[in-house]
Parts: C-alpha cells; sequence; structure tokens
C-alpha cells in the first residue's frame, strides 16, 4: 500500500492503478479507523479492482465550538489496518494540500441538508459537500462508499453527485453496531464507562419508536416519547429525534413510503447520532 499526500504523486498513482480498465473504489474517513470502516473497505473491494482510502480531518465541517482539535487521530495504526486489508493506496494530505492558501469555493447542496445536522450544525454540511467534491476530483473515482449511520451526510453526497453529474457511484452501507447495540463511532472513544452504559438507550429508544409507528401508533407521540426516554436516559440535550422520508429526507407524518428515523443527542460532552428504517406493513 502506497501512503500519498501531494495531488501530483497520487494522480499518477491513480492513472497507474486504472490501467487496463481496472476500477477504482474510494472510501473517505476522517482516521481513527474501526469495524464499521473496515466494513466500508470490504463492501469497496467488492465494487472494484481497486480501493483508496483517504483520512483527513476536514476542519470546513467543524463548527468553533466542536471537536476538530481533539479528534482522535492515529495514522499509523490506521495504515496498518489498511494495508492488512488489502489498500492500494492511503490518500493522507494535509490541511494545506486540500485547502490551500486562497481557496475560496464552496459546495452547497440545499433541501437535504436542510433540518437535522443542517440546523445543529451550520455550515457542516457544506463542508462536507465541498471536501467529498474535491475528493471525487483528486481519486477520479468509479464507486465511492459511505456508512449508513450518517444518513443525511449519504443523502447530501448522492444529491451533490446527481446535480453535478458527477461519473461516481455511491454506495451506502448499513450501520455497523457493538454487541449492545451502539452504532460504531470513533466519537464512542470519547464515552466514559459509565457513558458508555448510558449511550446504549439510543439505538434501544429508536427501535422502540420504530417497532411502534409499524405497529400504527401515532409518530408524533412515539417520537416524542422517543425524545423524553432518551433525557430520562441522561441524554443533555436531545438535538433532534425525527421521522423522514428516506429517499427525499422530507419530513413525514404517516408511515406511507419507507422512512428513516433521525436522532441527534449528547451525552456527557459526546454527540451522538443514530439512525433506523420504518418500513409501511404491506
Amino acid at each position: 500500500m502506497q501512503t500519498i499526500r501531494d495531488i501530483d504523486t497520487l494522480r499518477k498513482a491513480v492513472v497507474e492503478l486504472k490501467k487496463d480498465g481496472a476500477g477504482i473504489a474510494l472510501v473517505p474517513t476522517m482516521g481513527a479507523l474501526h469495524a464499521g470502516h473496515l466494513a466500508l473497505v470490504a463492501a469497496a473491494k467488492a465494487e472494484a479492482d481497486h480501493v483508496i482510502v483517504s483520512i483527513f480531518v476536514n476542519p470546513a465541517q467543524f463548527g468553533p465550538n466542536e471537536d476538530l482539535g481533539r479528534y482522535p487521530r492515529q495514522e499509523a495504526e490506521d495504515a496498518a489496518m489498511l494495508e492488512a486489508e488489502g489498500c492500494a493506496i492511503l490518500w493522507a494530505p494535509d490541511a494545506k494540500t486540500v485547502y490551500p492558501e486562497g481557496f475560496a469555493s464552496k459546495v452547497s447542496v440545499a433541501g437535504v441538508s436542510s433540518g437535522m445536522d443542517g440546523d445543529a450544525r451550520p455550515g457542516h454540511f457544506d463542508g462536507v459537500a465541498t471536501v467529498v467534491a474535491k475528493l471525487f476530483n483528486q481519486v477520479q473515482p468509479d464507486v465511492a462508499v459511505f456508512g449508513e449511520k450518517d444518513y443525511q451526510q449519504l443523502a447530501v453526497i448522492r444529491r451533490m453527485t446527481r446535480d453535478l453529474d458527477l461519473p461516481v457511484r455511491i454506495i451506502g452501507v448499513p450501520t455497523q453496531r457493538d454487541a449492545d447495540g451502539l452504532a460504531l463511532s470513533s466519537r464512542n472513544a470519547y464515552l466514559s464507562e459509565e457513558e458508555r452504559a448510558a449511550a446504549r438507550a439510543l439505538p434501544r429508544v429508536l427501535g422502540e419508536a420504530a417497532a411502534a409507528i409499524q405497529e400504527g401508533a401515532d409518530a408524533s407521540e412515539a417520537l416524542g416519547a422517543a425524545r423524553a426516554k432518551l433525557e430520562q436516559a441522561g441524554f443533555n440535550p436531545v438535538d433532534y429525534v425525527e421521522m423522514r422520508d428516506a429517499e427525499t429526507l422530507e419530513t413525514v407524518s404517516a408511515l406511507s413510503r419507507p422512512a428513516r428515523i433521525l436522532a441527534a443527542a449528547r451525552i456527557g460532552t459526546t454527540r451522538l447520532i443514530d439512525n433506523l428504517a420504518v418500513m409501511p406493513v404491506r
């Protein structure tokens, strides 16, 4: 596996990989890799001849009071994991390479970025869309793989890719979970033992709400009950618990099409997100 940090070397390496028509899959990450990321790599390997993984802690998607400075960084350990998985390239640029002096452009995606994390983290999805567009231009992948845990982010990337006619096929991989049900996340490393125990309520409460709605309960009442249960479990604040159309992310109050319950809440100093599918009963 090559570790590459400059764009010229990356482009030459990509041209070499693409010889004889070989396909390339990209897995964008911010590092601090875990089994969830490796599931993305496995999905990428099934879709293309070569896998490129990027590690870049993107400052443009962090707000002024968020955890950019303390976000876990462990490139040596990450590189060893990726090499063991058979990745062809680790693309690990620094901030000056991605955002050189004078950088003044931004990609903004309306609609699917509205509400939820779009409200809770102003500017976040502009930062995500901008860096992913740059990664697509740098790597020139045929396929890009993302996790469904960041469901609104996935919707933003899909919309951006369609709207800009980018020749990249987007694949979403189901959320990977620990044995206790908590979604795998690099930010789980922030949790104390007590906070980790309390955090297990998040997937459990969302599962209860999804089951109730599928059985015919009023969605507003089920979501309100879920918020109350999260607060009782120690989450403070609860940013949102909402049901949205699974494709458009429009707010829905009745279950006539596949939907998603999405939530974000803070336990201690750690903000966690999760989501579950809600399917209409046929």
